[in-house]
């Protein structure tokens, strides 16, 4: 018995391709072995190998059993040596599976995907962009780019990067190049998760991210939040396509709410997927020529046309002929929207 431990310590020390190979080679042998010695109790080697694996892992169906003395003693042999070999290879799988979870928990695998979108920094308003995208496209996969010990959100398309998002080698590992947008939000904590309040420091924690992102990849389409409005001017040396000022954002809806109460319901409904009337993207159809055309037709199905882009004035370019490339923008429910995108 001693014998035995000895060997599966050192088996469980064994380079595991080894290990494998030299297991699978061991059932093979004993598979045709068994064959060889009781042919009409094993027709097929095939039978062996079932006899093998049933025996090894303790199954023991008992459709097939050695006979001779030879049979019975190949038998003791898988009893002492294969059901042992098989813990240990059970063990090894068992364990690069764990260690394969924790390393995606703790974002030190990189992700292969592509048609993601890539947040940067958690914080309140990622995680309410986070689940924004998650309930409008079912399909969307996001990765999460923090320096956390280990990701803050359980879900299936979301994937945990750590590391500094000013660095090449972690972008690299959010595979940003192939991803659909960014999102770059401010971020008001230190390295040693002290809480600032200087906006300034804040946006240049931003402005250094956002610079080697676009530096980098400049491909892809990139939204970023700043804290003071004035600080936009310091970003014009990058090519950002979008920008977010949350506070001045939160302060003109607060107004807008008491000079014209309701305002933010309307706001709210529109920026929030799947709730009453939203806001989405359409494209040119072929047979529309005018914004008219489009507006009339959209209109008796139940959605309206608001913008061509960021341009709002469309009531007032009603005659005008619409591009090829236009990005018209509709309010209407989803199901008119899923009955427009499948006509």
């Amino acid at each position: 018995m001693f014998l035995v431990q000895r060997l599966m310590q050192k088996l469980r020390r064994a380079n595991n391709g080894f290990l494998f190979v030299g297991t699978l080679l061991l059932f093979t042998i004993c598979s045709f072995s068994i064959h060889f010695l009781e042919p009409d109790h094993f027709p097929t080697p095939f039978d062996g190998f079932w006899w093998v694996m049933t025996t090894v892992t303790t199954v023991g169906y008992g459709d097939f059993y050695p006979h001779s003395v030879v049979g019975k003693c190949l038998g003791i042999f898988l009893y002492l040596f294969g059901i042992g070999l098989i813990s240990v290879i059970i063990g090894k799988i068992v364990d690069r599976i764990l260690a394969y979870k924790r390393k995606k928990e703790e974002g030190k695998l990189p992700y292969r995907g592509q048609r993601h979108f890539v947040i940067v920094h958690w914080s309140k308003h990622s995680e309410l962009a986070l689940q924004e995208i998650l309930n409008n496209d079912p399909q969307a996969e996001i990765v999460l780019i923090d320096t956390m010990e280990r990701s803050p959100v359980d879900h299936d398309r979301v994937r945990y990067i750590q590391g500094n998002p000013s660095q090449k080698q972690t972008l690299d590992m959010a595979n940003i190049s192939q991803s659909r947008a960014v999102f770059v939000f401010a971020d008001d904590t230190t390295e040693y998760n002290r809480t600032i309040r200087d906006t300034a420091f804040i946006d240049g924690k931003t402005l250094l991210i956002a610079t080697t992102i676009e530096r980098l990849y400049n491909n892809v389409y990139s939204i970023v939040e700043i804290m003071d409005k004035q600080n936009i001017d310091n970003f014009t040396h990058i090519d950002i396509n979008e920008f977010i000022v949350g506070s001045e954002t939160i302060s003109q809806l607060a107004v807008r709410s008491a000079f014209h109460p309701g305002t933010s319901k309307i706001v709210s409904q529109l920026l929030t997927q799947h709730r009453g009337e939203d806001l989405y993207e359409i494209g040119k159809l072929p047979h529309w020529s005018t914004y008219r055309h489009a507006f009339d037709e959209l209109l008796a199905q139940g959605a309206t046309l608001i913008s061509d882009g960021s341009r709002l004035d469309i009531n007032r370019r009603l005659n005008e002929r619409i591009d090829d490339d236009a990005r018209l923008f509709i309010i209407c429910d989803h199901l008119t929207y899923a009955k427009l995108k499948s006509d």
